[in-house]
């Protein structure tokens, strides 16, 4: 994950929300339409997430979801070099407290969303801006799926350490968000290293 922070001494997907228009699912039985299936019951069918369309992929989740949203995290709290000298920096009000937990819902639906099958490494035509070192989008794609279980613990792991970030906004813990903000970028960047540059050289 490629963030650009001026001066910090330690790094300090959006929530999967389905829209569902009730004025036009009203004006639908009125017109002896078919009925809207309760939301609990589309999540408890058999095949669950494998009957979802894809639309995105993941390059598309990681610069609109996930990037950004990480990079919320791991501003949230820090030591910054002004002018003025060394500032301290953690969540004050109660707004920037529900920005950082807006963000760990953010983080936590994500991964759910990394975790959908089918979903391809990135749009159609695009090109490795490294080659050699990056890998084409269709070998991404397909280490994946040959190294599903892998993707997908990264995946998680991102999931659990958005659950911890939930946690520490709830408790207004600044230091713990120090603290999980390492291990978020170590997950990230182990999952990079695994299927986007595993070629670099070290």
């Amino acid at each position: 994950m490629r963030r650009q922070i001026a001066v910090a001494w330690y790094p300090a997907v959006l929530g999967a929300l389905a829209l569902f228009s009730l004025a036009s699912g009203q004006a639908q039985c009125r017109e002896g339409g078919a009925k809207a299936q309760p939301a609990s019951v589309a999540a408890g069918s058999p095949n669950g997430a494998r009957d979802r369309q894809v639309y995105s992929t993941v390059k598309d989740l990681m610069e609109s979801i996930i990037d950004p949203t990480a990079d919320v995290i791991w501003g949230a709290v820090g030591t910054v070099l002004e002018k003025e000298g060394i500032q301290e920096k953690s969540p004050k009000t109660p707004e920037e407290w529900l920005d950082v937990r807006r963000a760990a819902v953010r983080i936590i639906e994500g991964g759910n969303l990394l975790m959908m099958p089918r979903r391809e490494a990135a749009p159609a035509g695009t090109k490795s801006e490294v080659p050699g070192v990056e890998l084409e989008p269709a070998e991404m794609t397909a280490l994946i799926k040959k190294k599903r279980k892998s993707f997908d613990s990264f995946a998680k792991a991102l999931q659990d350490l958005g659950v911890e970030v939930l946690r520490a906004s709830d408790a207004k813990d600044a230091a713990a968000l120090i603290e999980i903000g390492g291990r978020m970028e170590d997950v990230c960047e182990g999952c990079h290293k695994t299927f986007w540059y595993p070629q670099e050289k070290r």
